[in-house]
């Protein structure tokens, strides 16, 4: 009876993981990648603005750059909302709302309406990467849970290859009821995410307890599964949340996260400027296209890397040397800034670094985390790394010349140094097999 009961669980079990991850992740998964897409898609858009709005690299970079204060704001106080309200409304909220003003950017006719509108931006989408995170949490053991934070991860490459095979295509071809292209990339890439806003709050349920796609075995089975890892939260006051940002550690790799930002965002929206630089007779399609190239090596890399990370148990190191590889990529990019292939090639390697980190970071990451300040610890950490945001596409633009955009890439591999060194010194025990 005991052998039957024991093979009736593991059944009930696999099956129940297998509902979870076939009805989560495709929501959880879309909701990230458009709204990394819709981020991000200003660095397109640029190609065609830059001359209508007379916006030169400097106001670029600080247009792209402001984004991220609003979104470090907000961005706290946004998970613990959702914690409140629920991650069904509180997400759906986010991407309608995040969508409305992708479209409505499209609209703006000068610097000053473009720079209210990434506050805005960010505003709207505060919260959601670690609302995401703390969502799994509900839903994936923690030996589930890392190849669904990969997974999620993952969602970013995806985005920024459908940014530029859409966003250089959307340039050259969409102009239509006399509007300029680079307002149908806003409003093309923005209003999808309306949709899978009222997707979400149609299909994506709160907890356990309210999916309707499980059975009463298998519901009661998850939730007593999660409950075994995690314990009730005590009830505190705001201020009393945010004592979780004292921890040491949170901050240290919060900070060293920070200096990688810099490198990731400054590719994020640099790219198709330094691909354009280097042949000048290159059309969008022929950017985007190009652009592309970097995120698709970076996630295959991202992926490799990551079941290298999970199988052998190792963090630490694999974090270091990617930051290191991205930096080395930076610097080839700068050396190379006229040789297609070789460019290429080095923002290859870039990509794989500040890419391909991010699930061993979140792994590492997520076992410093107090189990009764989990949502305040992930938001902490990624809203002060989020800073990284700012610094990387600002200073990079200030540094940029018309002719060289490349100039300014010293400063990401500055901050990618800094913070392998910053790694170097933070102590993560090596996980067993069994641990992972």
């Amino acid at each position: 009876m005991t052998v039957h009961n024991g093979s009736t669980g593991t059944e009930v079990g696999s099956r129940t993981v297998r509902k979870v991850a076939v009805r989560i992740m495709p929501i959880v998964g879309l909701l990230y990648i458009f709204n990394y897409l819709d981020r991000a898609n200003i660095g397109y858009a640029q190609l065609g603005m830059s001359k209508e709005l007379a916006i030169d690299a400097a106001t670029f970079g600080a247009a792209s750059a402001i984004f991220f204060l609003a979104y470090v704001v907000f961005e706290i106080p946004s998970n613990m909302i959702m914690k409140r309200v629920g991650a069904r409304l509180w997400l759906s909220r986010i991407a309608v709302s995040w969508g409305i003003v992708t479209v409505v950017t499209g609209f703006v006719a000068n610097t000053t309406h473009l720079v209210i509108a990434r506050i805005v931006l960010g505003i709207a989408e505060a919260g959601l990467f670690p609302g995401l995170l703390l969502y799994l949490t509900l839903w994936f053991r923690g030996k589930e849970r890392g190849r669904a934070i990969a997974t999620l991860a993952l969602a970013q490459p995806i985005a920024l290859i459908l940014g530029s095979l859409t966003g250089g295509w959307i340039l050259d071809h969409a102009h239509w009821f006399g509007m300029s292209s680079w307002q149908w990339v806003f409003v093309l890439q923005g209003a999808p995410a309306v949709l899978i806003g009222v997707v979400t709050f149609r299909w994506l349920p709160d907890k356990p307890a309210d999916a309707r796609f499980l059975t009463e075995q298998e519901r009661r089975w998850l939730q007593a599964e999660i409950d075994k890892e995690y314990v009730p939260e005590e009830k505190e006051t705001f201020l009393g949340q945010l004592r979780a940002i004292r921890n040491g550690k949170v901050l240290h790799l919060a900070f060293a996260n920070l200096f990688i930002a810099c490198g990731l965002y400054g590719l994020t929206f640099f790219l198709p400027l330094i691909v354009k630089q280097l042949d000048s007779k290159y059309s969008s399609t022929n950017i985007g296209l190009l652009g592309a190239i970097p995120y698709v090596v970076g996630a295959i890399g991202m992926v490799v890397l990551a079941r290298n990370s999970d199988r052998t148990g190792e963090r630490k190191g694999h974090v270091i040397a990617l930051v290191l590889v991205a930096a080395l990529g930076f610097f080839g990019a700068i050396q190379f800034k006229s040789v297609p292939v070789l460019s290429l090639v080095s923002l290859s390697l870039a990509a794989i670094g500040v890419l391909g980190y991010l699930a061993p970071y979140w792994a590492m990451a997520a076992k410093v985390l107090s189990k009764e300040h989990t949502a305040v610890g992930l938001a902490a950490i990624n809203s002060i790394a989020a800073l990284g945001g700012f610094f990387g596409p600002y200073a990079i633009g200030l540094a940029a010349t018309d002719t060289d955009v490349t100039v300014g890439l010293y400063f990401p591999i500055g901050c990618l140094v800094v913070s392998a060194v910053m790694l170097a010194f933070l102590q993560v025990p090596r996980e067993t097999g069994a641990r992972r």
